[in-house]
C-alpha cells in the first residue's frame, strides 16, 4: 500500500519529486528519467507510469537550466524507441497465445483488446498516435508484435512516434514551463494530460462495444 502511495504521489506531483532529485542527485536523474519511460513504453504490465506530464515536466526544467534540453531529447527518444521495441518484441514471441489470457493484476485485458482493436482499424499509425495516449501506449507495440508486423516496418512508425511525441512535449514544456499561468496551474495540468486522454479511451471504447452490440442484434434480425 505504501509503495502505491508514493507512485500515485509521483505521478500527481512530478514536479516537486523531480526537482528534488535533481538538486540531491544531479546528473542521476537522466538514468531515473530513461528507466522511467522505457519501463512504461517496454514493459506491458506498467501502463501506468506519468510519461506525458514527466516529458513536459522536464521540458520545463531544461527551460530553467536544471537540466540539458538536448541530452534530455536524445535520451528519453532513446529509451522511448528501445521500449517499444522490447514490447514487439514481447508481443512478438507471445503471439496468438495473448488472446487466451485473462484480466489479472499483472495483464490489463481490456487495454490489450482496446489496443487490439484500434491497431485492427488504423494499422501502423496506432504506433504514432498510441504515444500520446496512456494505456494504448503501452500496448501498442505489444499487439504489433501479436499481429506480426514486420520489424522494419514498426521500427519506422516507432521512431516517427517517439520522436513527435518526446521532442514535441518536452518543447512544450520548455517553452511554456516557466509561464507564471503553467508553473501557478502545473497539477492541474498534470491532471488534464492524465484523465482527458483516459476519457477519450473511453469513449472510443465505449462507442466501439455500442457499434459491435449494434451489428450483433442487426445480425439477428
Amino acid at each position: 500500500m505504501e509503495l502505491i502511495a508514493f507512485l500515485v504521489d509521483f505521478i500527481l506531483h512530478v514536479d516537486k519529486h523531480l526537482e528534488t532529485f535533481v538538486l540531491n542527485y544531479g546528473t542521476w536523474v537522466y538514468a531515473l528519467l530513461f528507466l522511467i519511460i522505457f519501463v512504461e513504453t517496454g514493459v506491458v504490465v506498467m501502463p501506468f507510469l506519468p510519461g506525458d506530464s514527466l516529458l513536459f515536466v522536464v521540458g520545463a526544467m531544461c527551460g530553467v537550466g536544471l537540466m540539458d534540453y538536448q541530452l534530455s531529447v536524445a535520451l528519453l527518444l532513446a529509451a522511448a524507441v528501445l521500449g517499444n521495441q522490447s514490447n514487439y518484441a514481447i508481443g512478438r514471441f507471445f503471439g496468438p497465445k495473448v488472446f487466451k489470457w485473462e484480466d489479472s493484476r499483472y495483464f490489463n485485458k481490456r487495454a490489450f483488446d482496446q489496443a487490439h482493436a484500434f491497431y485492427e482499424k488504423y494499422g501502423g499509425i496506432t504506433i504514432v498516435a498510441a504515444r500520446f495516449m496512456p494505456f494504448l501506449r503501452t500496448f501498442a507495440p505489444f499487439v504489433a508484435g501479436v499481429a506480426q508486423m514486420t520489424r522494419s516496418k514498426f521500427t519506422f512508425y516507432d521512431v516517427t512516434g517517439g520522436a513527435l511525441w518526446v521532442g514535441g512535449i518536452i518543447t512544450a514544456g520548455y517553452f511554456f514551463g516557466s509561464v507564471p499561468w503553467v508553473k501557478e496551474n502545473l497539477d492541474k495540468i498534470i491532471w488534464a494530460m492524465i484523465l482527458i486522454p483516459g476519457l477519450i479511451i473511453l469513449w472510443g471504447a465505449w462507442k466501439a462495444k455500442r457499434n459491435a452490440t449494434r451489428a450483433a442484434n442487426a445480425g439477428q434480425i
